[in-house]
């Protein structure tokens, strides 16, 4: 199992991707909407996968006190 540390990368680095997602749908949407749901559709999956390293650490973080 990844320590805290690494979970805390993953979700910091599970953010920066989906940001940076968003900002390449908002420039492909008007010229090929269909690159723009791909994107959207990944950011969407990268975004639930974050939600649960989220929970996961918090679960960490409570047994740790």
């Amino acid at each position: 199992m990844p320590s805290l540390a690494e979970m805390n990368g993953s979700l910091h680095i599970h953010n920066f991707y989906i940001e940076k997602l968003k900002a390449k749908l908002e420039q492909f949407f008007e010229n090929d909407p269909d690159l723009a749901m791909l994107l959207e559709n990944v950011a969407a999956i990268l975004s639930e996968h974050a939600a649960d390293l989220a929970e996961d650490i918090d679960d960490m973080e409570c047994d740790q006190s």
